[in-house]
């Protein structure tokens, strides 16, 4: 797909095309032995299916089904993969001591229109002897995914390239919403949206339900994609993420939308705010 020594295309030209990012082409396995890769593998899928779950439940409900580990451990390989009980949010993003936090702004707001507020977040999707992560940015109001990005790293480059993305297809938004991990307080991200005219939004610690729908999404992607199938590499799993997106977007009607897809939501919102 992407060739090394391309006469024209540079790497990260390339990479841009097949929305891929440059550290998931260069992804190589993180040192780390089967046996715990696989343990890793066992406690996101409990995290997914739990996300309530701290380490001792997962623990316990690992013992139920004969895995026997213990909670240290758990705890240990948790806050590796980024994962804590979503009633103290989820550690993939977590605050930068130098970073401005800015407000929350979505309290008692009726959000009930495309491109009123996005959300943005990371999740951890599990890769043969490794692990990548995954950004997302939806829009609130009809669930549609507007881009994403997958990564080796934790650093923000990857998360600015997919809402730069998602400002170049749709437009800015009104407010972009988030937590208040370090991906979303560096001056990358905060630049893109005040250079945009966005008004930023971060959740207040412990308001884990302000993302809500973006945890579902991942919980959603997780059973219904990637733990459906052996993904071996970044651009296996690019392949299955993105068909199960485009299915999830254009072809997944959603509960809170009448049934619709998001993009019937979110395109149909749009065509009557035009004729209106």
């Amino acid at each position: 797909m992407i060739q090394r020594g391309h006469p024209k295309l540079s790497i990260s030209q390339q990479c841009n095309l097949v929305q891929l990012s440059r550290s998931a082409f260069y992804y190589t396995p993180v040192g780390i032995d089967a046996e715990t890769l696989a343990m890793m593998k066992e406690i996101d899928r409990v995290f997914t299916r739990c996300p309530f779950f701290g380490s001792r439940q997962i623990a316990a409900y690992l013992r139920r089904e004969g895995t026997i580990v213990g909670r240290h451990r758990v705890r240990r390989l948790m806050a590796k993969m980024g994962l804590e009980a979503i009633y103290k949010r989820p550690r993939t993003s977590q605050p930068h001591p130098q970073h401005p936090v800015f407000p929350y702004l979505l309290r008692k707001m009726v959000i009930d229109r495309p491109n009123q507020v996005w959300c943005a977040d990371i999740t951890f999707v599990p890769v043969k002897n490794g692990f990548l992560y995954l950004v997302a940015i939806m829009d609130w109001a009809t669930r549609k995914v507007l881009s994403w990005r997958l990564s080796n790293t934790m650093h923000a480059d990857f998360c600015v390239e997919a809402l730069r993305e998602a400002i170049a297809k749709h437009g800015p938004p009104e407010i972009c919403n988030t937590d208040q991990g370090s991906q979303f307080t560096g001056a990358a991200w905060i630049t893109t949206l005040t250079e945009a005219g966005v008004r930023i939004s971060m959740d207040g610690r412990g308001r884990y339900l302000d993302n809500i729908f973006i945890e579902r999404l991942w919980r959603s992607l997780k059973q219904e994609a990637i733990y459906l199938e052996e993904i071996h590499d970044g651009f296996a799993a690019r392949r299955v993420i993105k068909n199960w997106m485009v299915f999830y977007n254009s072809d997944r009607p959603h509960s809170a939308l009448d049934r619709q897809t998001p993009d019937d939501a979110y395109w149909g919102s749009l065509e009557q705010a035009k004729a209106a």
